[in-house]
Order: C-alpha cells, then structure tokens, then sequence
C-alpha cells in the first residue's frame, strides 16, 4: 500500500521534485545526516543493549523515526497545528503511530520506542516552524512537501525490503527546502520557464 500511495503522490502533482530531491540531498549529505543519526543511534544501542540481544536498537530507532517523521500526515498535519491550532489531523496520526509502531517493534525491538522523542521533535519543529514558512505554503509548496515526504517512504520501504540501502535521513531537508525552492522557481520567470 504505502508504494502504491507514493506513487500515486508522484503523478499528482510535483513540478520540482527531481530539483527539490537534489538539493536536499545536496544539503544533507553536507550535513551528513544519515551519520550523524546513525551514530546517535548506535551511542543509544551501546548505552542500552543488554547481551544477547540480537534485534538492533539502532536499526529500530532509525527506521521508526524516518518512518513516522516523513509521511503526509506529519507533515499536513504540523502545519495545520502551526497555522490554525487545529491538532485533530496529528491526533488521528498518533493513533495510527501506535498501531504501526507496536507492529514494528516486534521485528526491530525497543529501538522503535526511543523513536517518540525524535518524533516529538520533529513534529514539533514543524509545528513552531509553520509561522514562519507560511508566506511560502502555496498549493505547489504543499504538493511538493507531500511528495518529498512520500519519495522518502518509497526509500524507506526499499531499505527495509532489503533492495536497497538508501541514506533516507540526508533526504530529510527535503521537506524543508521544497517550500523555498518553489517560491524562488515561481518568483523568478526565467527558472520557472526551465524547470516547467
């Protein structure tokens, strides 16, 4: 379901995703993300990990957080919480959080319950950040928040499919750089005409 659903984001509407997804990842490889959560996570394991236990509390953390930070739900749902205080849409996706999350922690471990806190942070960054972002909340804006959230689903999948091993944490800015990105590309004509 859930490539189904990406895929479905992905011929709906983004005009700049292939801009959106390089600049992102531009950027988060300079930040290197994906290590630093990594070695974040790691840092917990050693911390935490009691012998024997073969399931990796960093595998679960990572793969959790990704997974309940990048949907459209989080997304569409903070911003609404940030620009109208209107919590029902991330009330309704804790609930689903929940669910999916005792799932997961049967196959990734504990891990999936330190999760929370990333989440937390997260969801509220955007939350806080939505005030600020909201000149640049077009239609456009949001349709591509909504499809680099859902590109990063699809990786996300794939890695835990075994395909492939994406680096969906350097992605992550993607969610914000797809705002600025479109309000720069419909704000200046010529970069609108070639990327259009």
């Amino acid at each position: 379901q859930i490539p189904l659903r990406c895929l479905l984001c992905l011929s709906a509407a983004p005009e700049n995703a292939y801009a959106v997804a390089l600049a992102a990842v531009a950027v988060g490889e300079g930040l290197d993300l994906d290590d630093k959560l990594n070695r974040f996570a790691t840092g917990m394991e050693n911390r935490f990990k009691k012998g024997g236990n073969e399931i990796s509390l960093a595998e679960g953390f990572v793969t959790a957080s990704l997974l309940f930070c990048v949907g459209a739900m989080t997304i569409v749902g903070s911003l609404n919480a940030g620009l109208t205080g209107d919590y029902e849409m991330l009330l309704t996706k804790s609930v689903l959080d929940l669910i999916s999350s005792s799932m997961l922690a049967v196959s990734l471990g504990i891990g999936v319950m330190f999760a929370a806190a990333f989440v937390f942070v997260f969801q509220g960054a955007l939350v806080l950040l939505a005030g600020f972002l909201q000149p640049l909340l077009t239609a456009a804006a949001i349709n591509e928040i909504i499809c680099a959230g859902s590109l990063l689903i699809v990786g996300l999948g794939l890695n835990l499919m075994g395909v492939t091993k994406i680096k969906v944490a350097d992605y992550l800015p993607a969610i914000l750089i797809a705002p600025i990105l479109c309000a720069i590309i419909q704000a200046v004509p010529a970069l609108a005409a070639f990327f259009g």
